[in-house]
């Protein structure tokens, strides 16, 4: 083979070799949801797994800032935020999604949290909320919903960060979008809850345990709840509590590993009871102990207990 022959076909190879680690073009992520719901301290967390990130891009820059993410050399992953501050614009982002998903691998994170929450933390940042100041936080909340609504059709991920800390935020991004889990570091928070009160609306698995002897109805317990030892004790003493507790048990440690293998970066499972203060919280403690002894993480949340009286 002559010299000139070799290097015409080294020169193809490495064409070809760059052609093919660009055969598998940057993802593009868009966060967006409603406000307060942690939409900033995603975007932080994405920039620091090395996503280029963008915040309130307008509506009309997204195509462009896909093909750029596309095309570019130096990025390997982007995001963006793309929210209510662009009023009458998001009724055009369903359709602008559905083009930039034909251009490049495209992901849509919606946030989202229970309106109790995101008044809290709209009280606590002393922050207006971006619809305005001539009706009340509450009022502003449900029209954010309602205006959102289309777009969180159309989420690949939703996550309601209600029960998250900024910390376990970031934990959940980066098993979501970090690459490289750690299969065993899939977060359980368990919640009890009262059905009178409603079930938790992100609940994953939901269990009822009013078939179990109610300790409402002894009166040294009825002021108590399912955290005190002697109501604990009491409820356990019942032997349809324990096979309950063993069935349930084996349930969910069969079925964790399958919710891993899935990309399930967090899952919440809720035990109701009527009021919500005394055998789901107990049931929802007991489960706990039962998932740590396993090896998960599991955080416990007792929604209603404050409010039996």
């Amino acid at each position: 083979m002559s010299r000139t022959a070799s290097k015409k076909t080294t020169g193809t190879t490495k064409k070809a070799s760059r052609r093919g680690r660009r055969a598998r073009p940057p993802e593009l992520i868009v966060i967006t949801g409603l406000s307060g719901s942690g939409k900033g301290t995603v975007l932080k967390c994405l920039e620091d797994l090395g996503y280029y990130s963008v915040d309130n891009l307008p509506i009309e820059l997204i195509p462009k800032f896909a093909e750029l993410t596309r095309d570019s050399p130096n990025i390997r992953a982007a995001a963006l935020v793309v929210d209510i501050r662009e009023r009458e614009g998001l009724q055009r982002f369903p359709a602008i999604y559905k083009r930039i998903k034909r251009q490049i691998p495209t992901r849509l994170l919606f946030l989202e949290a229970d309106d109790a929450t995101l008044i809290r933390r709209f009280s606590e940042t002393r922050r207006p909320h971006p619809l305005g100041t001539s009706r009340s936080v509450a009022r502003n909340i449900q029209e954010e919903r309602k205006l959102l609504a289309p777009i969180r059709e159309l989420a690949d991920h939703v996550i309601n960060t209600s029960k998250f800390n900024v910390h376990e935020l970031r934990e959940v991004i980066e098993e979501t979008f970090g690459g490289g889990r750690d299969q065993s570091r899939i977060m359980i928070y368990i919640t009890s809850f009262g059905y009178r009160y409603g079930v938790p609306p992100d609940s994953d698995l939901v269990f009822d345990v009013r078939f179990l002897p109610n300790p409402n109805y002894v009166p040294q317990y009825r002021k108590l709840s399912g955290r005190h030892p002697q109501v604990a004790r009491y409820i356990r003493s019942f032997p349809q509590t324990m096979e309950f507790i063993e069935r349930i048990s084996d349930l969910l440690i069969y079925l964790l590993p399958h919710y891993i293998e899935e990309g399930k970066s967090y899952l919440t499972i809720a035990f109701g009871c009527t009021g919500g203060q005394h055998r789901s919280v107990a049931i929802a403690e007991e489960i706990r102990k039962r998932l740590a002894r396993a090896g998960y993480k599991v955080k416990t949340t007792h929604r209603d207990v404050a409010k039996a009286g």
